[in-house]
Protein backbone atom coordinates (compact mmCIF):
# COMPACT_ATOMS: atom_id res chain seq x y z
CA UNK A 1 0.00 0.00 0.00
CA UNK A 2 2.87 2.28 0.91
CA UNK A 3 4.32 1.54 -2.10
CA UNK A 4 1.31 2.47 -4.60
CA UNK A 5 0.94 5.71 -2.01
CA UNK A 6 4.34 7.22 -1.93
CA UNK A 7 6.69 6.02 -4.42
CA UNK A 8 4.84 8.14 -7.09
CA UNK A 9 5.57 11.41 -5.03
CA UNK A 10 9.48 10.78 -5.99
CA UNK A 11 8.91 13.42 -8.61
CA UNK A 12 7.92 15.70 -5.77
CA UNK A 13 10.30 14.89 -3.39
CA UNK A 14 13.13 12.43 -4.03
CA UNK A 15 13.10 10.59 -0.47
CA UNK A 16 10.56 8.94 -1.67
CA UNK A 17 12.48 7.08 -4.27
CA UNK A 18 13.06 4.81 -1.14
CA UNK A 19 9.99 2.91 -1.54
CA UNK A 20 11.04 1.74 -4.88
CA UNK A 21 13.51 -0.64 -3.38
CA UNK A 22 12.46 -3.94 -2.35
CA UNK A 23 15.63 -4.57 -0.23
CA UNK A 24 14.36 -1.15 1.67
CA UNK A 25 10.29 -2.93 2.05
CA UNK A 26 11.69 -6.12 2.99
CA UNK A 27 13.62 -4.70 5.79
CA UNK A 28 10.91 -2.17 6.93
CA UNK A 29 8.20 -5.00 6.83
CA UNK A 30 10.41 -7.60 9.07
CA UNK A 31 10.34 -4.68 11.46
CA UNK A 32 7.02 -3.91 11.31
CA UNK A 33 6.00 -7.78 11.72
CA UNK A 34 8.39 -7.81 15.00
CA UNK A 35 6.62 -5.25 16.04
CA UNK A 36 3.25 -6.20 15.84
CA UNK A 37 4.11 -9.59 17.56
CA UNK A 38 6.27 -8.07 20.04
CA UNK A 39 3.58 -5.61 21.15
CA UNK A 40 0.33 -7.56 20.85
CA UNK A 41 2.23 -10.93 22.30
CA UNK A 42 1.16 -10.73 26.11
CA UNK A 43 -2.69 -9.42 25.40
CA UNK A 44 -2.51 -12.07 23.18
CA UNK A 45 -1.94 -15.09 25.18
CA UNK A 46 -3.92 -13.66 27.84
CA UNK A 47 -7.10 -13.59 25.64
CA UNK A 48 -6.22 -17.14 24.32
CA UNK A 49 -5.86 -18.07 28.05
CA UNK A 50 -9.33 -16.06 28.76
CA UNK A 51 -11.03 -17.71 25.60
CA UNK A 52 -9.46 -21.58 27.22
CA UNK A 53 -7.37 -22.66 23.96
CA UNK A 54 -5.24 -24.40 25.69
CA UNK A 55 -2.95 -26.70 24.34
CA UNK A 56 -4.43 -30.62 24.91
CA UNK A 57 -1.12 -33.30 25.57
CA UNK A 58 -2.59 -36.56 23.90
CA UNK A 59 -0.69 -39.99 24.92
CA UNK A 60 1.67 -39.84 22.37
CA UNK A 61 4.37 -37.89 23.66
CA UNK A 62 6.88 -37.98 26.39
CA UNK A 63 5.73 -37.54 30.02
CA UNK A 64 7.88 -34.76 30.55
CA UNK A 65 5.08 -32.63 28.20
CA UNK A 66 2.50 -33.24 30.75
CA UNK A 67 3.28 -29.84 32.17
CA UNK A 68 2.57 -28.36 28.69
CA UNK A 69 -0.80 -28.75 29.23
CA UNK A 70 -2.97 -25.67 30.01
CA UNK A 71 -0.34 -23.16 27.78
CA UNK A 72 -2.24 -21.03 25.66
CA UNK A 73 -2.73 -22.41 21.96
CA UNK A 74 -3.27 -20.89 18.39
CA UNK A 75 -0.34 -18.34 18.48
CA UNK A 76 -0.16 -19.20 14.62
CA UNK A 77 -2.92 -16.63 14.13
CA UNK A 78 -0.74 -13.93 15.69
CA UNK A 79 2.07 -14.80 13.12
CA UNK A 80 -0.48 -14.54 10.08
CA UNK A 81 -2.06 -11.82 11.31
CA UNK A 82 0.98 -9.60 11.73
CA UNK A 83 2.91 -11.23 8.19
CA UNK A 84 -0.87 -10.27 6.52
CA UNK A 85 -1.07 -6.69 7.99
CA UNK A 86 3.17 -5.94 7.15
CA UNK A 87 2.70 -7.54 3.66
CA UNK A 88 -0.24 -5.53 2.68
CA UNK A 89 1.25 -2.05 3.85
CA UNK A 90 4.91 -2.85 2.42
CA UNK A 91 4.67 -4.54 -1.08
CA UNK A 92 3.41 -4.26 -4.15
CA UNK A 93 -0.08 -4.82 -4.47
CA UNK A 94 -0.41 -5.84 -8.20
CA UNK A 95 2.01 -8.46 -7.93
CA UNK A 96 0.70 -11.99 -8.81
CA UNK A 97 3.40 -13.92 -6.42
CA UNK A 98 2.60 -11.80 -3.20
CA UNK A 99 -1.26 -12.74 -3.71
CA UNK A 100 -0.53 -16.27 -4.09
CA UNK A 101 1.37 -16.75 -0.79
CA UNK A 102 -1.00 -14.51 0.83
CA UNK A 103 -4.03 -16.93 -0.19
CA UNK A 104 -1.77 -20.14 1.10
CA UNK A 105 -1.25 -18.49 4.47
CA UNK A 106 -4.64 -17.75 4.88
CA UNK A 107 -6.13 -20.54 3.48
CA UNK A 108 -3.92 -22.94 5.26
CA UNK A 109 -4.29 -21.02 8.42
CA UNK A 110 -8.06 -21.34 8.40
CA UNK A 111 -7.57 -25.03 7.84
CA UNK A 112 -5.55 -25.08 10.90
CA UNK A 113 -7.81 -23.41 13.33
CA UNK A 114 -10.54 -25.34 12.54
CA UNK A 115 -8.03 -28.33 13.30
CA UNK A 116 -6.87 -26.51 16.58
CA UNK A 117 -10.35 -25.39 17.41
CA UNK A 118 -12.01 -29.09 17.38
CA UNK A 119 -9.29 -30.24 19.43
CA UNK A 120 -9.08 -27.32 22.21
CA UNK A 121 -12.55 -26.85 21.93
CA UNK A 122 -14.44 -29.37 20.76
CA UNK A 123 -12.29 -32.05 23.15
CA UNK A 124 -11.61 -33.83 19.94
CA UNK A 125 -8.26 -34.82 20.70
CA UNK A 126 -8.10 -36.13 16.71
CA UNK A 127 -8.86 -32.79 15.42
CA UNK A 128 -10.42 -32.73 11.92
CA UNK A 129 -10.39 -36.23 10.03
CA UNK A 130 -7.38 -36.85 8.16
CA UNK A 131 -8.47 -37.40 4.64
CA UNK A 132 -10.49 -34.46 4.73
CA UNK A 133 -7.50 -31.95 5.96
CA UNK A 134 -5.68 -33.57 3.01
CA UNK A 135 -8.26 -33.21 0.30
CA UNK A 136 -8.20 -29.48 1.01
CA UNK A 137 -4.64 -28.77 1.33
CA UNK A 138 -4.28 -30.59 -2.02
CA UNK A 139 -6.85 -28.87 -3.48
CA UNK A 140 -5.46 -25.34 -2.66
CA UNK A 141 -2.21 -26.67 -3.82
CA UNK A 142 -3.46 -27.64 -7.24
CA UNK A 143 -5.39 -24.18 -7.61
CA UNK A 144 -1.55 -22.55 -6.90
CA UNK A 145 -0.75 -24.94 -9.44
CA UNK A 146 -3.17 -23.94 -12.00
CA UNK A 147 -2.69 -20.16 -11.19
CA UNK A 148 1.25 -20.41 -11.67
CA UNK A 149 1.03 -22.32 -15.35
CA UNK A 150 -1.22 -19.22 -16.38
CA UNK A 151 0.96 -16.64 -15.11
CA UNK A 152 2.71 -15.29 -18.22
CA UNK A 153 7.01 -15.35 -17.87
CA UNK A 154 5.90 -18.86 -15.62
CA UNK A 155 7.11 -22.48 -16.69
CA UNK A 156 6.17 -25.96 -15.51
CA UNK A 157 10.06 -26.76 -15.03
CA UNK A 158 11.96 -27.13 -11.86
CA UNK A 159 15.78 -26.81 -11.49
CA UNK A 160 18.10 -29.11 -9.97
CA UNK A 161 20.33 -27.65 -7.48
CA UNK A 162 24.60 -27.48 -8.15
CA UNK A 163 23.56 -27.95 -12.10
CA UNK A 164 22.98 -24.85 -13.81
CA UNK A 165 22.25 -26.35 -17.37
CA UNK A 166 19.50 -29.03 -16.06
CA UNK A 167 16.23 -27.91 -16.00
CA UNK A 168 13.40 -30.82 -15.79
CA UNK A 169 10.34 -29.98 -17.84
CA UNK A 170 7.41 -31.88 -16.28
CA UNK A 171 4.67 -30.88 -18.27
CA UNK A 172 1.26 -32.23 -16.79
CA UNK A 173 3.03 -33.79 -14.06
CA UNK A 174 4.17 -30.13 -12.62
CA UNK A 175 0.47 -29.12 -10.72
CA UNK A 176 1.21 -32.74 -9.08
CA UNK A 177 4.65 -31.76 -8.48
CA UNK A 178 3.42 -28.59 -6.82
CA UNK A 179 1.12 -30.31 -4.69
CA UNK A 180 3.24 -32.37 -3.19
CA UNK A 181 5.77 -29.95 -2.63
CA UNK A 182 3.25 -27.63 -0.34
CA UNK A 183 1.21 -30.30 1.04
CA UNK A 184 4.61 -32.11 1.92
CA UNK A 185 6.36 -29.46 3.59
CA UNK A 186 2.71 -27.89 5.55
CA UNK A 187 2.73 -31.57 7.42
CA UNK A 188 6.44 -31.81 7.72
CA UNK A 189 6.38 -28.33 9.55
CA UNK A 190 3.40 -29.76 11.84
CA UNK A 191 5.20 -32.76 12.50
CA UNK A 192 8.37 -31.00 13.91
CA UNK A 193 5.90 -28.36 16.05
CA UNK A 194 6.70 -30.91 19.29
CA UNK A 195 9.24 -28.88 21.32
CA UNK A 196 9.09 -25.09 22.35
CA UNK A 197 10.76 -23.34 19.60
CA UNK A 198 11.55 -25.88 17.60
CA UNK A 199 9.36 -25.44 14.32
CA UNK A 200 9.46 -21.79 14.32
CA UNK A 201 12.86 -21.46 14.28
CA UNK A 202 13.80 -23.37 11.07
CA UNK A 203 10.76 -21.49 9.49
CA UNK A 204 12.40 -18.53 10.23
CA UNK A 205 15.65 -19.27 9.03
CA UNK A 206 14.04 -20.73 6.19
CA UNK A 207 12.03 -18.05 4.99
CA UNK A 208 15.40 -15.66 5.70
CA UNK A 209 17.30 -17.79 3.05
CA UNK A 210 14.39 -17.95 0.57
CA UNK A 211 14.70 -14.07 0.87
CA UNK A 212 17.80 -14.41 -0.69
CA UNK A 213 16.58 -16.70 -3.92
CA UNK A 214 13.51 -14.79 -4.45
CA UNK A 215 15.57 -11.31 -4.61
CA UNK A 216 18.10 -12.68 -6.96
CA UNK A 217 15.55 -14.90 -9.14
CA UNK A 218 13.57 -11.42 -9.79
CA UNK A 219 16.70 -9.48 -10.59
CA UNK A 220 17.97 -9.91 -13.86
CA UNK A 221 21.51 -8.95 -13.45
CA UNK A 222 21.51 -10.89 -10.88
CA UNK A 223 19.85 -13.83 -12.46
CA UNK A 224 21.79 -13.65 -15.26
CA UNK A 225 25.59 -13.14 -12.73
CA UNK A 226 24.89 -16.31 -10.87
CA UNK A 227 23.15 -18.51 -13.51
CA UNK A 228 19.64 -18.99 -11.94
CA UNK A 229 16.22 -18.46 -13.89
CA UNK A 230 14.86 -15.22 -13.98
CA UNK A 231 11.20 -14.56 -13.11
CA UNK A 232 9.83 -11.73 -13.51
CA UNK A 233 8.45 -10.07 -10.96
CA UNK A 234 9.15 -12.76 -8.19
CA UNK A 235 11.57 -10.56 -5.94
CA UNK A 236 8.30 -8.83 -4.85
CA UNK A 237 7.80 -12.17 -2.60
CA UNK A 238 11.14 -11.04 -0.02
CA UNK A 239 9.36 -8.14 1.43
CA UNK A 240 6.44 -11.34 1.85
CA UNK A 241 9.45 -13.78 3.36
CA UNK A 242 10.72 -10.94 5.30
CA UNK A 243 7.19 -10.82 7.42
CA UNK A 244 7.81 -14.22 7.90
CA UNK A 245 11.33 -13.31 9.50
CA UNK A 246 9.57 -10.47 11.50
CA UNK A 247 6.55 -12.52 12.78
CA UNK A 248 9.01 -15.94 13.56
CA UNK A 249 11.30 -13.87 15.33
CA UNK A 250 8.74 -11.69 17.47
CA UNK A 251 6.73 -14.97 18.16
CA UNK A 252 10.30 -16.94 19.25
CA UNK A 253 10.18 -14.83 22.16
CA UNK A 254 7.43 -16.17 23.61
CA UNK A 255 7.77 -19.58 22.31
CA UNK A 256 10.88 -20.30 23.26
CA UNK A 257 11.71 -22.49 26.63
CA UNK A 258 9.53 -22.38 28.54
CA UNK A 259 6.85 -21.72 25.92
CA UNK A 260 4.38 -19.06 26.97
CA UNK A 261 2.15 -19.99 24.10
CA UNK A 262 2.53 -22.94 21.21
CA UNK A 263 1.45 -21.85 17.17
CA UNK A 264 -0.69 -25.13 16.68
CA UNK A 265 -1.89 -26.28 13.85
CA UNK A 266 -2.96 -22.57 12.78
CA UNK A 267 0.52 -21.32 12.45
CA UNK A 268 2.54 -24.72 12.04
CA UNK A 269 0.57 -26.03 8.51
CA UNK A 270 0.21 -22.35 7.20
CA UNK A 271 3.85 -21.92 7.69
CA UNK A 272 4.57 -25.11 6.23
CA UNK A 273 2.35 -24.02 3.57
CA UNK A 274 3.85 -21.38 1.92
CA UNK A 275 7.76 -22.48 2.78
CA UNK A 276 6.63 -24.67 -0.02
CA UNK A 277 4.65 -22.59 -1.95
CA UNK A 278 7.67 -19.96 -1.80
CA UNK A 279 10.21 -22.67 -2.98
CA UNK A 280 7.65 -23.34 -5.96
CA UNK A 281 7.63 -20.08 -7.33
CA UNK A 282 11.31 -19.35 -6.42
CA UNK A 283 12.10 -22.73 -8.52
CA UNK A 284 13.83 -23.72 -5.94
CA UNK A 285 11.68 -26.42 -5.22
CA UNK A 286 14.54 -28.89 -4.59
CA UNK A 287 16.23 -27.22 -2.76
CA UNK A 288 13.79 -26.95 -0.13
CA UNK A 289 15.03 -30.28 0.60
CA UNK A 290 18.16 -28.97 1.93
CA UNK A 291 17.03 -25.57 3.40
CA UNK A 292 14.32 -27.52 5.21
CA UNK A 293 16.49 -30.50 5.91
CA UNK A 294 15.06 -30.74 9.75
CA UNK A 295 11.49 -30.78 8.73
CA UNK A 296 12.00 -33.61 6.32
CA UNK A 297 14.19 -35.52 8.61
CA UNK A 298 10.94 -35.17 11.16
CA UNK A 299 8.87 -36.64 8.12
CA UNK A 300 11.30 -39.48 7.32
CA UNK A 301 11.87 -40.50 11.27
CA UNK A 302 8.02 -41.25 11.24
CA UNK A 303 8.07 -43.19 8.13
CA UNK A 304 11.28 -45.21 9.06
CA UNK A 305 9.32 -45.76 12.23
CA UNK A 306 6.06 -46.83 11.15
CA UNK A 307 7.04 -49.03 8.45
CA UNK A 308 9.68 -51.00 11.01
CA UNK A 309 7.04 -50.68 13.43
CA UNK A 310 4.92 -52.95 10.61
CA UNK A 311 7.10 -54.96 9.69
CA UNK A 312 8.79 -56.26 12.40
CA UNK A 313 5.20 -56.64 14.33
CA UNK A 314 6.49 -54.29 17.05
CA UNK A 315 10.25 -53.33 16.90
CA UNK A 316 10.96 -49.82 17.17
CA UNK A 317 13.80 -47.91 15.48
CA UNK A 318 14.03 -44.95 17.66
CA UNK A 319 12.50 -44.30 20.98
CA UNK A 320 9.76 -42.33 20.00
CA UNK A 321 8.95 -40.59 16.60
CA UNK A 322 9.33 -37.99 15.35
CA UNK A 323 12.84 -38.29 15.96
CA UNK A 324 13.10 -35.04 18.31
CA UNK A 325 11.28 -36.95 20.89
CA UNK A 326 13.69 -39.83 20.64
CA UNK A 327 16.20 -37.36 21.88
CA UNK A 328 13.96 -36.37 24.67
CA UNK A 329 13.70 -40.29 25.50
CA UNK A 330 17.48 -40.46 25.43
CA UNK A 331 17.72 -37.94 28.18
CA UNK A 332 18.52 -34.73 26.25
CA UNK A 333 16.91 -31.60 28.26
CA UNK A 334 14.47 -30.07 25.73
CA UNK A 335 16.62 -26.81 24.98
CA UNK A 336 19.99 -28.67 23.93
CA UNK A 337 17.25 -30.23 21.51
CA UNK A 338 16.39 -27.23 20.25
CA UNK A 339 19.37 -25.42 19.83
CA UNK A 340 21.24 -27.57 18.43
CA UNK A 341 18.56 -28.42 15.64
CA UNK A 342 18.52 -24.33 14.89
CA UNK A 343 22.36 -25.29 14.53
CA UNK A 344 21.75 -27.73 11.87
CA UNK A 345 19.02 -25.12 10.04
CA UNK A 346 21.48 -22.50 10.08
CA UNK A 347 24.27 -24.64 8.68
CA UNK A 348 21.81 -26.22 6.13
CA UNK A 349 20.74 -23.02 4.80
CA UNK A 350 24.52 -21.82 4.22
CA UNK A 351 24.80 -24.60 1.99
CA UNK A 352 21.77 -24.02 0.15
CA UNK A 353 23.18 -20.34 -0.11
CA UNK A 354 26.41 -21.84 -1.46
CA UNK A 355 24.32 -23.44 -4.48
CA UNK A 356 23.98 -20.34 -6.29
CA UNK A 357 27.91 -20.61 -6.60
CA UNK A 358 28.35 -24.01 -7.40
CA UNK A 359 26.39 -24.28 -10.57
Amino acid sequence: MLYHLLYPLHTVFIGFNVFKYITFRAIYATILALLITLMLGPWFIEKMANLRLKERINGHTPETHRGKSGTPTMGGLLIVGAMVFSTLLWADLFNVYVWLGLAVLVSYALLGFIDDYVKTVKGNMRGLPGRLRLLVEFAVAAAVGVALTSTPGFDDSITIPFFKHIHLDLGVFYIPFVMVVIVGTANAVNLTDGLDGLAIGPCTIAAATYILFAYVTGNFKAAGYLQVQFIPGIGELSIFLGALVGAGMGFLWYNSYPAQVFMGDVGSLSLGGILGCVAVMTKQEMLLLIVGGIFFMEVISVILQVGFFKFTNGKRIFKMAPIHHHFELKGWPEPKIIVRFWIISIFLAMVAISTLKLR
